[in-house]
């Protein structure tokens, strides 16, 4: 018998019926909590009104400043300059500024952030596990994942501040710090913390220890934090102040911590090289540890300043991968890189260091920036020497983002990184400026520092979750905002004079003997950036004397890394930045040097078109070589106040390999002119 139609039509909206019912059900569940389920705390909470607003708190910002300076790291031993008195006259870098200050009661205090220089202390720790990421959902996350609180708690302790980053990292679920922050005086606040097994207890103890009542290892032995509260601030000496506990931080792999932050021993997971799995451990301040600060970059009295550059070091979250070298057995290769900078940079003493791109290996071993950020300047920063850093295609593959990196590394020591301009492409777009040791503090020498990118967004790059197939470039904004900047550079007397014959003794005496023609210009400039040029495996300008190409060192012309689409910085930027705007000056341009990293295995300088490409080759044993080619790193030479810019190139066995000489007196002169 036939069924009915209407019967039909039964059956089928009775079989869809449930799941549509399901599905309709689950949709909506999602769309309250990822949309509808945003509490809002009202506009007291976003001008963080409220708890503790009109407590009383404590003045320890006088002690804290005191301590500043002196940072603290247990693996690194960064001596600050002595402010004491100098006998004889005092160079103008030298003159001791003011303390930076702080507003420290302004600091909020319900914000994770180790940079930040608090001097408040903790009131309670905590470990909270969730089945999602705080970060990703925080308002909903407050509510399932942090540890249970009152109002009432929260106005005597603080209330719980979630430490960043997630204990569990390489598993499965989230598991995170919490502390209570406090200002107030009535409080008794943490001044020790123990990382213990499941069944020991702090020795000596007393009932002022307490345990954390969840294990704080995300896997493996179960360990338990344990903490000491001591006096409240009213209580405390000066002393006491500025030695209690003023943030935490947890750190990925064995290597050092943060700068002015100490280990915890035992970590609270040990490495497992098995399941590669990287230590886990929790790291603490005390007090205000607030980096050194580099001073202004000049010359020496006898005109000479001299740059390092630091190319492609592919540093690790872990100890790191030997690649393409005969050194055996060759492991923890970060480590094995460092000390070979640790011997360069003791040899050459620059003064200054520039690393060009890919500090970080990405490729997926470097997803806990700060841990590699914390290591890779760690030689430099030991020798007090001022450094720069310029971004590459690999530096934010995984982990952080190019902002946020270039915020942790502006809080190293003797860091000059700038971010540069917000509404242009890039982070990391800057010029620093070196002066004369003279007290005429005159600009001898410009450095340009550009983002050449990473990747292009091209077809592959799928709503921004895989990155793209070709290398980025420099962009036309970038190429602006570099005309503009140089626009902005004054000219100076050319060649230039000190000011005075007392600044440097005898020397300058024997130089003037013969008085140079002067000139008005800009004074010589170089630049930094990662990805080459096309122009950069261009044919080489010839020596107007010997016809011979004007390219020393290695050219791996089979494997170009140059991006294969440009905006045309080089003719529409370095062509056009002149030393002078007046035509009766000839027409040098105003960038002599480009210097780029990202070809390991090239290592030359060639002239094109009057600038020279130069390329650092690669520094490292964790990044890609070829067997046989040292490590090596590029020193440029900076004499004459400016006027003659040397370069060579530092390997693992050879000191000095392809001294040039690339501007100033000796250098090649100019090509016979060609057409474009």
């Amino acid at each position: 018998m036939a069924v009915p139609t209407f019967a039909r039509l039964s059956r089928f909206i009775g079989s869809i019926f449930a799941p549509a019912t399901a599905i309709f059900g689950f949709s909506c569940l999602l769309t309250f909590i990822f949309v509808l389920y945003q509490p809002h705390l009202g506009p007291g909470a976003v001008q963080r009104l409220g708890w503790q607003s009109w407590d009383p708190i404590s003045d320890i910002a006088a002690g804290a400043a005191s301590q500043s300076a002196t940072g603290g790291n247990e693996s690194e031993d960064i001596a600050v300059p002595s402010s004491g008195a100098i006998d004889g006259p005092v160079d103008w870098w030298n003159v001791t500024a003011p303390d930076e200050t702080h507003d420290y009661a302004s600091l909020p205090l319900d914000v994770w952030d180790p940079l930040m220089p608090h001097d408040t202390g903790f009131s309670e720790i905590e470990i909270a596990s969730c089945f999602i990421d705080p970060f990703a959902i925080p308002y909903l996350a407050s509510d399932i994942c942090s540890p249970s609180t009152t109002k009432e708690q929260d106005a005597q302790n603080g209330k719980w501040v979630k430490v960043g980053p997630n204990l569990n990292f390489q598993g499965y679920s989230f598991m995170n710090v919490y502390y209570r922050r406090t200002r107030r005086l009535d409080t008794p606040l943490v001044i020790d913390i123990k990382i213990l097994g499941e069944h020991d207890t702090p020795s000596p103890f007393s009932s002022a220890w307490v345990k954390v009542s969840k294990p704080v290892s995300p896997r493996g032995p179960k360990r338990y934090l344990w903490y000491l509260k001591g006096k409240t601030m009213a209580e405390m000496s000066n002393e006491e102040k500025r030695n209690i506990i003023t943030e935490i931080d947890v750190t990925y792999g064995d290597d050092v911590a943060w700068y002015g932050f100490d280990h915890l021993v035992p970590p609270v997971a040990d490495k497992d090289s098995a399941k590669k799995l990287e230590a886990v451990s929790l790291t603490i301040r005390r007090g205000v540890k607030l980096p050194p600060k580099a001073g202004p970059l000049h010359f020496s009295h006898d005109g000479n300043f001299k740059i390092m550059q630091i190319a492609d070091l592919h540093f690790s979250v872990g100890e790191g991968v030997c690649r393409d070298t005969t050194i055996s057995p060759c492991t923890a290769s970060d480590n094995l890189t460092m000390t070979l900078l640790a011997r360069v940079l003791d040899q050459e003493k620059p003064d200054l260091v520039v690393f060009t791109g890919d500090q970080l290996n990405g490729q997926g071993t470097s997803w806990d920036s700060r841990a590699v950020l914390a290591k890779f300047a760690r030689e430099v920063t030991k020798r007090q020497i001022p450094w720069a850093a310029i971004f590459g295609n690999h530096d934010d593959e995984d982990g952080d983002s190019r902002e946020i990196q270039i915020k942790y590394m502006q809080g190293l020591p003797y860091s000059l990184v700038q971010q540069g301009p917000k509404d242009i492409h890039g982070v990391g777009n800057y010029v620093l400026k070196v002066y004369s040791a003279d007290s005429s503090k005159t600009q001898l020498l410009t450095l340009y520092f550009l983002d050449s990118g990473a990747y292009s967004n091209g077809k592959w790059d799928l709503f921004g979750l895989f990155h793209g197939t070709e290398y980025d470039w420099i962009h036309q904004d970038q190429i602006d905002w570099f005309l503009e900047e140089s626009s902005r550079i004054s000219t100076i007397e050319r060649p230039f004079a000190p000011d005075g014959v007392k600044d440097i003794g005898g020397v300058w005496s024997r130089q003037d003997q013969v008085t140079p023609q002067l000139r008005l210009a800009k004074p010589n400039a170089m630049m930094f950036f990662h990805i080459p040029l096309a122009e950069a495996y261009s044919a080489a300008d010839k020596d107007p004397i010997t016809g011979k190409p004007l390219d020393v060192g290695i050219h791996d012309e089979e494997s170009p890394g140059n991006a294969k689409h440009q905006d045309g910085f080089f003719h529409k930027g370095l062509l056009q930045a002149m030393e002078s705007e007046h035509r009766g000056v000839g027409s040098a341009r105003e960038v002599k040097v480009v210097a780029n990293g990202h070809s390991h295995v090239t290592e030359n300088c060639r002239r094109i078109k009057g600038i020279w490409s130069c390329f650092g080759g690669g520094g490292s044993y964790s990044g890609y070589g070829r067997i046989g080619f040292d490590r090596r790193f590029r020193i440029y030479q900076i004499s004459d106040y400016g006027e003659t810019i040397h370069t060579y190139k530092h390997t693992e066995s050879i000191d000095m390999l392809d001294w040039q000489i690339l501007s100033g007196q000796g250098a090649p002169g100019p090509s016979k002119r060609r057409s474009g």
